[in-house]
């Protein structure tokens, strides 16, 4: 069964809400004006339920399909956050908010997802009900975490729930998905270490905080090269190096590291931690300094479901012609947490060649749309056939 031949009828009007979306673009949770759309279209549509204020910003939709005998219940969920970042595309609809894009795609995703509700919502060929999540603050808020303390999954019965993400470098409108684990779990550190400042021609008078930060820098890495299993994926990386002196001549009293470590298991990510503390505070030690670490657990794994998957790819393939192997990704994502309560999968769909998420040119390809809309639908339709 390939795109439906609806949503190539909605295409323009789908455009439209995406390009609006595009050009005001909000951050984290404070996705009101984007919130508040959403939940107007799903009214209009005819939705059964709306539910606003569900993890701060989120926007919750229940549409219930002809019948309910099989009594399944499918979450679909789409990210509504944009980016701290200025826009560089030079489009007509670029962003009108300084310092703030939709340089992820999440505009699409949440035009898609609409597309989805207004199609299920006219048609409701299927035997269940779906509840249509729009997620505030995937971009490091931890949207997803907060609609599920909200008890969104128990509130409405939730038995499974998918999600989506648009992939430049993925052919258009094709698709491509794994199952276990696929986005790592994404941790970031804060390492102050303390010496004894001085003046920068009497070295040995002091301890040089600046000195034993590089060395901290490099024995970072031996995380990766010799303390983790070769098969096994982590990546550790300090992203910010700040000194307490801004003189030619003061060696600094104290230097401040930041960084991130990405793994894909849960002994990974302890072990990662261990030795990162291990390591900042022995060499800072040998030197005579000391070392303060913070280290903050962000997005766990994010970890696909072996049968959700297997029926993600075959919808896919029923609506493209195929579905590669998608390759792991040490980006994260906190589409995690909706994951580690109820089963379920989360798919690629092509942005084509464009230019990668997270970059100021980047721009969602409305080309994309059909396909997203019609995996959506296939989701639901197929899951829970009508009666």
């Amino acid at each position: 069964m390939p795109v439906k031949n609806r949503f190539a009828e909605l295409l323009p009007e789908i455009t439209a809400w995406r390009r609006d979306l595009h050009e005001n673009p909000e951050i984290l949770f404070e996705t009101h004006r984007t919130s508040a759309i959403v939940a107007d279209k799903l009214k209009e549509f005819g939705c059964d339920e709306i539910v606003t204020g569900i993890g701060r910003t989120g926007v919750v939709g229940v549409i219930k399909g002809k019948t309910n005998t099989s009594g399944k219940v499918i979450g679909l969920r789409a990210d509504m956050d944009a980016l701290p970042i200025h826009e560089q595309t030079g489009l007509e609809y670029k962003s009108k908010v300084d310092g703030a894009m939709h340089a992820c795609g999440h505009d699409g995703h949440t035009a898609m997802l609409l597309g989805a509700a207004k199609y299920l919502s006219e048609t409701r060929n299927f035997d269940g009900t779906v509840v249509v999540i729009f997620q505030p603050a995937e971009e490091g808020g931890g949207g997803g975490r907060e609609m599920c303390e909200d008890g969104m999954m128990d509130r409405w019965g939730i038995q499974e729930v998918y999600g989506m993400h648009n992939w430049p470098g993925l052919p258009l409108g094709s698709f491509s998905i794994r199952p276990g684990a696929f986005f790592a779990a994404t941790d970031q550190f804060d390492i102050t270490i303390e010496g004894k400042g001085g003046h920068a021609a009497k070295p040995h008078e002091t301890v040089d905080s600046t000195l034993v930060a590089a060395h901290v820098v490099t024995a970072l890495q031996s995380i990766v090269s010799r303390n983790a299993d070769p098969v096994d994926q982590v990546v550790v990386s300090v992203t910010a190096i700040e000194s307490s002196s801004k003189a030619f001549n003061v060696i600094a009293q104290r230097v401040h590291l930041k960084g991130t470590v990405r793994t894909m298991s849960t002994a990974m990510r302890d072990l990662a931690e261990k030795r990162l503390r291990a390591i900042a505070e022995g060499t800072a030690a040998t030197f005579g300094a000391k070392a303060e670490v913070t280290y903050y657990r962000g997005y766990p794994v994010m970890v696909n479901h072996e049968e959700q998957t297997e029926f993600a790819a075959q919808v896919a393939r029923s609506v493209s012609g195929a579905c590669n192997d998608a390759p792991l990704v040490m980006g994260g994502e906190d589409f995690a947490f909706m994951l580690e309560e109820r089963p379920g999968a989360y798919i690629l769909v092509g942005n084509g060649d464009t230019a990668a998420v997270h970059h100021p040119e980047y721009n969602f390809a409305d080309e994309a749309i059909p396909a997203g809309c019609s995996w959506w639908a296939e989701i639901v339709e197929q899951r829970m056939p009508a009666a």
